[in-house]
């Protein structure tokens, strides 16, 4: 997977030339080369960003490597709720803002993709540049744009800067617990669905599609499901090639300026189901567990109903109805060929990821709920939207 390849051929399909591609590496030992490059850019006052389990894991080395070098390097441990969890949320976001100095350079955001978005927002603000240092490969966010963050209550996605590089190094994230990477590999699973989507709402709902885009992400799917034996053992041919995917789709969703390739009908139900855990302040779930199970669900949707959504006299009735009536069959064949909800549950139970929603522990009565409701919480054509329009009873599986 030759991502630098890959990411200038689609800017140049995309006739983007001013995109900037973070320096990546992916390999043993890759934080070590963060000091060539912070002397580089001639920075001198660093802070680096972390949790209690990410500082044991990379960021109490990373700062004492860093001080050997450089005149002052300020850690900021993120205070964790009642449940020992970081959360993205205002109190986070206050911590990095109230510590950072004024005259920081530079912000190293080390940990999986709470951390990051935490960083992502305060050094957008803050006008400082950032770099990734992932400890899992536990999400594909690492190098896109969006922050997911929790405000009064309700998670927002907001538009905010990319790192300028990123040094994911295989040892630290091949120690990362397992369900880290079955979380990684949750994620990815979704693209099975987000592409799914994606597309339906290219037809259907005459919303922006790229094509160059959405074989990347296959692409990157594809391999994942390739390799996942090698991601199950967490060796490290298979978590560089997980890392490596979640990297790269990260960067799609950048250059695209929008996330329609890495998120579906699948992200609305798990954000639907994060937004309940919040509410009723219970611990929080990993991002990509309720992705993976989402995704089975949303398959298994969208097999059994799509051709009652063909005979409805209802969508015919709607502003999708032209799309539904011209490309509804084609759609149908799409969703056909995409793996059963069995094989899916299988692929996440070999890397080590719950398959069921009762693994979860969401509630019966929210899942109904989320799925005759969670299409509300982004404006986008989604065959779950679309379902929804000719329901006669609330939707359940």
């Amino acid at each position: 997977m030759d991502i630098y390849t890959d990411i200038k051929r689609l800017a140049s399909q995309l006739k983007i030339s001013n995109f900037s591609i973070p320096e990546i590496r992916v390999e043993k030992n890759a934080i070590l080369h963060i000091r060539e490059l912070i002397k580089r850019k001639q920075w001198k006052n660093i802070v680096v960003v972390y949790d209690q389990n990410t500082y044991l894991a990379a960021g109490e080395k990373l700062i004492k490597f860093l001080m050997n070098d450089f005149e002052e390097v300020i850690g900021i441990n993120i205070n964790e709720n009642e449940h020992g969890q970081v959360i993205a949320n205002e109190e986070s976001l206050v911590q990095v803002f109230i510590k950072t100095p004024n005259d920081a350079d530079v912000l190293i955001a080390v940990g999986s993709g709470t951390i990051h978005d935490i960083v992502r927002f305060a050094g957008h603000k803050m006008n400082i540049p950032f770099i990734s240092v992932p400890t899992a490969a536990s999400v594909d966010g690492f190098t896109s744009k969006g922050a997911p963050l929790i405000l009064r209550g309700v998670k927002q996605t907001i538009q905010t800067a990319a790192p300028i590089a990123v040094f994911a190094d295989i040892d630290v994230i091949k120690a990362a617990p397992r369900e880290m990477a079955a979380a990684g590999f949750g994620d990815i699973l979704g693209k099975y669905t987000s592409l799914l989507d994606w597309e339906i709402s290219k037809l259907v709902g005459n919303e922006p599609f790229h094509e160059g885009a959405a074989l990347l992400t296959r692409k990157a799917l594809e391999t994942c499901v390739e390799y996942v034996e090698e991601i199950s053992n967490a060796d490290e041919k298979g978590i560089t090639i997980l890392m490596n995917a979640l990297i790269e789709s990260g960067l799609v969703m950048q250059i695209l300026d929008y996330s329609r390739p890495a998120s579906g009908a699948e992200h609305h139900l798990s954000h639907y189901w994060e937004m309940y855990l919040l509410k009723t302040n219970q611990k929080q779930l990993l991002h990509g567990a309720k992705v993976g199970v989402a995704t089975t669900m949303i398959v298994e949707l969208y097999k059994k109903n799509w051709k009652k959504l063909l005979r409805s006299e209802r969508i015919k009735n709607t502003v999708y109805g032209n799309g539904i009536e011209q490309y509804g069959e084609y759609i149908f064949s799409v969703i056909e060929k995409l793996p059963s909800p069995d094989e899916l549950k299988k692929l996440l139970e070999k890397v080590g990821g719950p398959t069921t929603v009762e693994e979860l522990g969401i509630p019966q009565e929210i899942v109904i709920e989320s799925l005759n409701e969670a299409h509300h919480l982004r404006d986008r054509c989604t065959g779950l939207l679309l379902l929804n329009q000719i329901k006669e009873t609330p939707i359940r599986l």
